[in-house]
């Protein structure tokens, strides 16, 4: 292995902490981009084939009833793991090799471990979560055979995420997300072997996704093991060092919480879509699809600003912190706009893609075009939390998004939505929370914030 004195001359040339700041943050943007798109796109096109294929039944639980329920569980521990990306990015940036080897070690065996007791959850609880949150008869048996066998194989997805995560703190962006076009690809030509060859219906989708998920897993373990910087992996020595730990839980608990939070609140708003009747659960399904273009743009500059901030700040240059926040909201913003008008004048072709019920089509076509305007109104909680996790100032801004975003959707879900049991009154919610936490985040960040003093 090469000494830390040639790392650290390595480290030095790092152009996330040196170059252009608009650059850097679109060169780390992209793969990230595209990454995040390919593992929207294996998930789409579960829906898709299953949608096509066997029926909106199966369409309602392989996307919203479902996918509600793993957001929640793997959202968690995804949000609870970022802490590693945080810890090693900053390591990374101040030139600490040792540190950065322990951090990777450690950040390794707490993903192998998340996912088996992920597993277990997931197999024992997701039936009667399932049951709790109303899911329809037609639907239930669909959405129970899919989450189990989903969780059967949820360790190949963490340690992915959590290997990539390793990677993008480092500043390399580029191979998770050839491992995600990989993944992509197999879980495509398998979802047309056990789908539409072997008539498998969900079972078919479900087993696709996990083995494409390990297939991905697999490759950034590959690329850990292979490495000679001080982020190598090596067997051996993948353990759980407690104050390591302890690190990663402080930074991360916040944003698993947070995560958690959001996913509670949108699994009370699928009740709410589940009293209505299948056409609507169904446009709701396909429309958390679509817009998952919009989401996805957004996470990538969220991911790049986090990391961003994480080596600057590491390496002592708060000014090009603030800089760089500043140019990141710039861009998001214009980015927003933009995907916004194509969601708005587009989406209903794009719903053809997972139905030609008319029916759906036209309830999908309401949900996208009530939405698609406010979205806009989000980007300042993604870009503020983001940075403010780059320098470990994690706590207040999960304070802020579950009161500010959670909490409050949860009261209008519970005291609203009764009195007037429409899914535009469900839909308002979401604007309504995004509006106020921007607020809120604006005035964290300049007045009291970590950065600010």
């Amino acid at each position: 292995m090469e000494s830390i004195e040639k790392v650290e001359k390595r480290i030095e040339g790092n152009q996330i902490t040196e170059g252009v700041i608009w650059k850097q943050l679109l060169k780390f943007f992209f793969p990230i981009l595209f990454g995040t798109f390919f593992q929207q796109l294996y998930n789409t096109v579960d829906a898709v084939i299953v949608g096509r294929y066997v029926g909106k039944e199966a369409l309602a639980a392989v996307g919203g009833t479902t996918g509600t329920l793993i957001n929640l569980l793997v959202g968690f521990f995804v949000g609870l793991s970022s802490g590693a990306t945080v810890i090693i990015s900053q390591y990374y940036g101040a030139k600490n090799g040792e540190k950065v080897k322990e951090a990777v070690h450690t950040a390794i065996a707490f993903s192998i471990m998340g996912g088996i007791i992920l597993m277990i959850l997931g197999l024992i609880g997701a039936p009667f979560a399932l049951k709790a949150m109303g899911t329809p008869e037609d639907v239930m048996n669909y959405a129970v055979v899919y989450i189990r066998i989903y969780f059967i194989g949820i360790i190949g997805n963490l340690v992915y995420n959590m290997g990539s995560g390793i990677l993008r703190a480092i500043g390399d962006s580029k191979r998770p997300l050839y491992f995600l076009m990989t993944s992509c690809l197999v879980n495509i030509v398998l979802d047309i072997i056990f789908v539409v060859v072997l008539k498998m219906n969900v079972a078919g989708a479900a087993l696709a996704t996990i083995l494409s998920q390990l297939v991905s897993a697999v490759l950034v373990i590959i690329v850990l093991v292979r490495s000679e910087d001080v982020y190598r992996l090596i067997i051996s020595e993948i353990r759980l060092h407690f104050r390591m730990v302890k690190r990663i839980i402080q930074i991360g608990f916040p944003a698993g919480l947070q995560s958690a939070m959001y996913s509670i609140s949108n699994v009370i708003i699928q009740s709410s879509v589940n009293a209505l009747d299948i056409d609507t659960i169904a446009a709701w399904t396909a429309y958390s699809k679509i817009d998952a273009l919009f989401w996805m743009i957004i996470g990538a500059f969220g991911i790049s600003i986090t990391t961003f901030v994480g080596q600057n700040y590491g390496a002592g240059k708060v000014e090009r912190v603030h800089k760089g926040i500043k140019i990141c909201l710039q861009m998001t913003f214009v980015t927003s706009i933009v995907i916004s008008g194509i969601l708005y004048i587009f989406g209903g072709y794009i719903y053809r893609l997972f139905t030609n019920d008319i029916a759906v089509l036209e309830k999908g076509i309401e949900i996208l075009h009530f939405l698609v305007p406010f979205f806009v109104t989000y980007i300042c909680i993604e870009i503020l939390s983001g940075a403010l996790r780059g320098v470990s100032d994690c706590w207040i801004p999960m304070l802020i998004t579950c009161l500010g975003v959670c909490l409050l959707r949860v009261l209008w879900i519970l005291f609203v939505v009764p009195h007037h049991m429409t899914m535009r009154t469900i839909l308002a919610s979401y604007p309504l929370t995004w509006i106020v936490t921007s607020i809120s985040f604006i005035i964290y960040y300049r007045f009291f914030s970590k950065l600010k003093k």
